[in-house]
């Protein structure tokens, strides 16, 4: 592996292939996106033309291989037959605020007496509780069907037992070493689930569910639910391979051919004029919208934002959308200077300490995970951030690195918590505060055994080399058969070497970088986001050449597109 130290990461530069001229010639791709396939991978004839080509109907599964899911079917046939009441127990955030979506555009039209309830994220916290078990007995509902939730709800599953509910779980994060003790228990990140692909989101487990109810009586599904589908497959940024792959690109099809109205409404909030939207669009623009919903206020809105029929209520809840959205950036930016002056001030010494952990009073608990990934793309290293509250204890979101589990470390300091669940990438928890240190101590300790210092440095891989001269119109077609870029899938970025400044740089909100760079004879617009100290390092080193690392994008301003430079980092090479 050869690597190359940039001005913040550490390259690590595509191999030289030989063949891939010669496949670029017969695939009809730019040379530089054919070279991008064989880093990732992709490099037999049936999974470069699947990739590329095909619609990946052989990437989707027959539903009634999940596990419990025709039990947890027939089950609620079975109360809609009955006319027994269903609630829906979701999650504040766009899977679970979509998953709840789901269920209630595909159940109502089939007669189900159904109802939905989404958690306040401060005052009732995540999942499903004893107190909503409880409730939903008091008012007359016999099924309670979770989505993107559930998997460690023991209690609740235990007193929905005892006060005669069918609990149906439907969920998609890891389980912990048991299973509750439910009617009906759909995860396929269960061990002995069957179903061959386990990184489906919470709305793409309750879509299968719906699919195979729907399939049951002989119907289609409603159409609106592709679009939910891809929202919140997108927002939860699952990776986009296989079926996930598959789905979004459908969805984004169906919703550039078909835009609803909640969606016109995001985009006219977010200024995004552009009449094809891709997953990235919907992934930086629309889907925090609803995210903020979660983050600041109250979810439910978002269900009744998604499949209301009153476009002036959606048009209205889409004014309060635009508000939140707002505010969580105000409330992000204030989070994200308090932990930089905590590192700027040796608080959190990053010289000697290999985790980020810090806590407020007055920190959201919605918005400290965004905090954290912002810490991530920062420092390279695992954060938690913590809510401290009143009564002592720290509820937490916590962000990781590729090299080091996050859930696993937490399943090693579970005497210590209250409460976790989540991915190897992104787990939140709660925990008294007395138990702080500890839990910092022992992460710390995990981290000093498991990682070498090439671990913890922040990487950036290189998928292909690229001139000036490959970047055309030509190019930016063949890299839409690449779309949808997200989790797994990113947008591929190129090693460009021997460039020049063609003009000083600009610094634009203290924070962009914008230039214009100089090779093979043409001239392109670069902009390097949140990197304001390129600035000083580029006006310093003048005339002198250097190698770029960059993604190309589309830039969609005044009715033109041009294509754009979207500069990552920057190596002045010996």
């Amino acid at each position: 592996m050869e690597t190359l130290q940039g001005a913040k990461y550490c390259w690590i530069l595509p191999e030289e292939l030989d063949s891939v001229i010669e496949q670029a010639s017969k695939y009809k791709l730019s040379i530089p996106l054919m070279h991008t396939l064989s880093s990732r991978g992709i490099t037999s004839k049936e999974d470069i033309e699947s990739f590329l080509f095909t619609a990946f109907e052989k990437e989707v599964h027959d539903a009634a291989l999940m596990k419990d899911a025709l039990k947890a079917v027939n089950r609620i046939l079975q109360a809609i037959e009955k006319g027994e009441k269903i609630l829906v127990a979701g999650d504040y955030d766009v899977d679970g605020i979509t998953s709840s979506a789901l269920m209630l555009e595909c159940l109502l039209p089939l007669g189900a007496k159904i109802n939905f309830f989404l958690p306040n994220r401060v005052k009732d916290g995540y999942g499903l509780s004893t107190k909503v078990i409880q409730k939903a007995a008091d008012s007359g509902y016999t099924v309670v069907v979770t989505v993107d939730n559930g998997i460690t709800a023991f209690e609740p599953a235990e007193l929905a037992k005892k006060v005669g509910i069918d609990l149906i779980i439907t969920d998609h994060h890891r389980p912990h070493d048991k299973i509750p003790d439910a009617f009906a228990v759909i995860d396929p990140a269960q061990t002995d689930c069957n179903y061959p692909f386990k990184y489906l989101a919470g709305v793409g487990v309750t879509f299968k569910v719906l699919s195979l109810l729907y399939q049951k009586k002989g119907l289609e599904l409603p159409t609106k639910a592709y679009e939910l589908l891809l929202l919140g497959t997108v927002a939860d940024v699952v990776p986009l391979k296989g079926e996930n792959r598959y789905w979004v690109r459908h969805g984004l099809q169906y919703i550039n051919e078909h835009e609803s109205f909640p969606v016109y409404v995001m985009k006219q909030n977010s200024k995004l004029s552009k009449s094809i939207i891709s997953a990235t669009d919907i992934g930086f623009s629309l889907t925090p919208q609803l995210n903020a919903l979660g983050r600041l206020d109250d979810a439910r809105q978002g269900v009744k934002f998604l499949i209301g029929s009153d476009e002036k209520e959606t048009q209205f809840i889409g004014s309060i959308l635009l508000e939140l959205n707002d505010a969580r950036r105000e409330v992000e930016r204030s989070i994200v200077a308090q932990v930089e002056r905590e590192i700027k001030s040796g608080n959190i010494d990053l010289e000697n300490e290999n985790i980020i952990m810090a806590g407020g009073k007055d920190w959201q608990p919605g918005v400290i995970g965004l905090v954290a990934s912002r810490m991530i793309s920062a420092y390279g290293r695992p954060t938690l951030l913590f809510h401290l509250t009143k009564d002592g204890m720290a509820k937490g979101s916590c962000r990781s690195i590729p090299e080091f589990n996050m859930f696993d470390a937490l399943t090693e300091c579970k005497d210590l918590l209250t409460q976790f669940g989540g991915h190897s990438l992104a787990a939140g928890l709660a925990l008294p505060q007395k138990n702080l240190p500890l839990l910092k101590e022992r992460l710390e300790k995990f981290v000093a055994e498991q990682l070498t210092p090439f671990d913890l440095q922040q990487k950036i891989i290189l998928d292909a080399p690229a001139t000036f001269k490959d970047i055309n119109k030509k190019f930016m077609h063949d890299m839409n058969l690449f779309e949808p870029f997200g989790n797994e899938n990113n947008q591929p970025t190129f090693l460009i070497r021997d460039v020049n400044l063609v003009e000083e740089p600009k610094l634009l909100k203290d924070q962009h970088v914008k230039c214009r760079v100089f090779s093979d004879g043409i001239i392109k617009p670069v902009i390097f986001f949140n990197r304001p100290e390129l600035f000083e390092q580029l006006r310093k080193q003048g005339e002198k050449s250097f190698s770029l690392a960059a993604q190309v994008t589309e830039n969609y301003w005044n009715g033109m597109i041009n294509i754009e430079l979207r500069g990552i980092d920057i190596a002045f090479e010996t």
